[in-house]
């Protein structure tokens, strides 16, 4: 990998169990992160996928390993909290509830203020929070109440708020889960502009296969280690694997894999499964049908 944004390096984490011993959720896992990468994180609940997420934030910090983000070391003893503090900046999370990360009454106040604790000057402030309003397509709520808002709108507004901080990075921990399909749509339609025009570099942790489908690579995690990594048209091929480890896989994925099973394949050759947008499958099925009835 050519410019490695983040580097994972044999990590380990334990939670502490009420008996005194602990719970190991990651165990000695090792990943890089482009710059600039769309990533999606799977994973069933437990595996590890939000420890990590925490993790490259310092909200807890490893048992052993080491975790390098642009060239600093944050598992470092010598970390400074200057460093702790720029790395939190650079390095932004959005969680799942929007309510969590909402702090004022006013959507403008709410964008500023993460700004505000930052010191950036008043002028600075109110560009940034019109340019991250627009951004996120939420530049006509200014002025409303972020708690009358709908749950996708919500969950803009909190990324509104990441974005006038000016990270590098943005961490989305299920930040689709609680919402409704339209609001999971306009969330990751903001994601997508972010890394695709804004350039910023997105770790996406989700159980929406769909979703990981549009990312440019799929890490998929259990029990405490990667077990697939690789393009979505690469990974989703995995369906009998992924089944296993309880995630599903895209619908298109799971038609083509169930007509390869049923026997339903081309001069006797299995059915490739790397079809993963509708259209595509559609073509691919249409192909199929061309040629059992030659």
């Amino acid at each position: 990998m050519k410019d490695p944004f983040i580097k994972i390096e044999n990590v380990s984490y334990a939670y502490p169990t009420d008996d005194g011993g602990e719970n190991e959720v990651l165990h000695d896992l090792s990943l890089e992160i482009e710059r600039g990468s769309l990533v999606a994180v799977l994973g069933h609940n437990g595996s590890g996928k939000s420890t990590l997420a925490k993790l490259l934030n310092l909200i807890i910090s490893p048992k052993s390993g080491r975790i390098v983000i642009d060239g600093l070391d944050i598992t470092s003893p010598d970390l400074t909290e200057d460093e702790l503090f720029e790395n939190r900046r650079r390095v932004g999370m959005v969680f799942q509830n929007p309510d969590n990360q909402l702090v004022a009454t006013i959507v403008e106040e709410d964008v500023a203020f993460g700004p505000e604790n930052l010191g950036v000057p008043s002028a600075e402030i109110r560009k940034r929070v019109d340019d991250a309003l627009a951004t996120v397509g939420m530049s006509e709520f200014r002025r409303h109440s972020p708690h009358q808002l709908s749950g996708g709108q919500k969950q803009r507004i909190a990324i509104a708020g990441i974005i006038a901080m000016m990270p590098e990075c943005i961490i989305f921990d299920e930040s689709t889960a609680m919402l409704d399909p339209r609001g999971r749509r306009e969330v990751m339609d903001t994601i997508k502009k972010l890394n695709r025009e804004h350039g910023l570099t997105i770790l996406h942790i989700t159980h929406y296969m769909n979703e990981a489908a549009m990312c440019d690579r799929v890490v998929v995690i259990n029990d405490g280690q990667i077990q697939l990594d690789g393009k979505p048209e690469e990974v989703f091929t995995h369906v009998s694997e992924l089944q296993m480890i309880g995630l599903d896989v895209p619908q298109t994925a799971e038609l083509l894999y169930e007509l390869d099973l049923a026997g339903v394949r081309e001069n006797g050759k299995h059915l490739p499964l790397d079809a993963l947008g509708v259209n595509e499958c559609a073509d691919r099925i249409m192909e199929l049908y061309g040629a059992i009835k030659k």
